[in-house]
């Protein structure tokens, strides 16, 4: 049987987990043995680790973890850590030419570790098992109406928190909608899938006006005045290169309904970027980008780690989605698993 080792989060304001406490009783009883480290920021309390029957230790104390140990996080670990000889799960962002990963693979390579990305777990027909695309969905459409509630007030949307449900979320988008005669029309690209789902329950949640768009809208490849004619766009849609431009970069001087782009696919660095016009993403501290003042305003929402908003319930949802594969984990070179080693061996090897 396997040894689980939930490590605490390394990334500032990171609150989300992958596994529950309910998820963790169910591999104790399989046989699986369960550590969990404590943690200072996370938003499940340890408590509930602690009373279904899981180890506790130390927060960051992974590197002295026994070596068979599988060392599950869900964000990047810090880029002056150590060499790595574990077997670790998690998003490592190393295998789309990230700047980052060749040195992240390297020190697996150095030390003998292997790493089990978490985007890279994968069926047969090569779809993700687990994703929190529908929470990033959620979060960016709401932190879109935040930012057009802070332009009515004549202000630049400043820092945004991180909240214990989608109610408490979705009453102070509504107290901030309170008395608006004309709210925003929304319209959402990529609306069937999981990422524009969420945007398009957030939305629909505070009762706006959203268009819903998808491959069979966009399939004639542009231009896309529609966009221009809403007030808030939510591109959901991944950069890729048969993937048109949606907001090209000289439709920003034009007269235009639209003020605020909550991109919440968020690839600035892409040469595909369907939104070329900002060049690189916002944070919680800084949520948006001012891209113009003139013939209104236009400001850009690009945070790349929105389900961090919604801690609780984004945990919950991609713990459970992920948990079938974490009860087979003792297969881990067959499957989902060994699919994604597979992966891992490709890229380190072009090292």
């Amino acid at each position: 049987m396997a040894h689980i080792w939930v490590r605490a989060e390394q990334r500032a304001f990171e609150q989300r987990v992958g596994l529950t406490p309910s998820g963790a009783k169910k591999l104790i009883s399989a046989g699986h043995t369960v550590t969990v480290e404590e943690s200072s920021t996370r938003a499940i309390p340890i408590i509930g680790y602690e009373d279904v029957g899981c180890t506790i230790a130390a927060e960051h104390s992974w590197m002295d973890a026994p070596d068979d140990a599988i060392i599950f996080g869900l964000k990047e670990l810090n880029e002056d850590g150590p060499d790595l000889k574990h077997r670790h799960i998690m998003f490592g962002h190393a295998y789309k030419g990230q700047s980052e990963g060749p040195a992240l693979l390297n020190r697996f390579k150095r030390a003998g570790g292997t790493l089990y990305d978490l985007e890279y777990l994968v069926t047969e027909n090569g779809r993700r098992i687990a994703a929190f695309g529908y929470w990033a969905g959620f979060a960016g459409a709401a932190v879109g109406v935040m930012t057009w509630i802070a332009q009515q007030k004549g202000e630049k949307l400043g820092p945004v928190g991180v909240y214990q449900s989608k109610d408490d979320l979705v009453f102070e988008l509504k107290a901030g909608l309170v008395g608006k005669v004309d709210l925003p029309t929304t319209i959402i690209i990529g609306a069937l899938g999981r990422v524009g789902t969420g945007a398009g329950d957030l939305s629909e949640s505070l009762g706006l006006q959203t268009t819903r768009w998808d491959m069979a809208e966009t399939a004639h490849g542009g231009p896309f005045p529609e966009i221009q004619e809403h007030t808030l766009f939510v591109n959901c849609i991944l950069a890729a290169p048969d993937v048109p431009q949606f907001v090209p970069a000289d439709s920003i001087s034009k007269s235009r309904t639209l003020s605020v782009i909550a991109d919440v696919s968020c690839d600035p660095s892409s040469d595909y970027n369907p939104i070329p016009i900002y060049d690189h993403s916002t944070t919680f501290a800084e949520p948006v980008i001012r891209i113009a003042d003139t013939p209104n305003l236009l400001d850009v929402m690009a945070i790349d780690n929105l389900p961090s908003m919604l801690p609780v319930e984004s945990s919950e949802d991609y713990a459970e989605q992920l948990l079938p594969s974490l009860l087979e984990i003792d297969a881990i070179d067959q499957g989902v698993w060994g699919r994604a080693a597979e992966t891992f061996k490709t890229h380190v090897n072009k090292l």
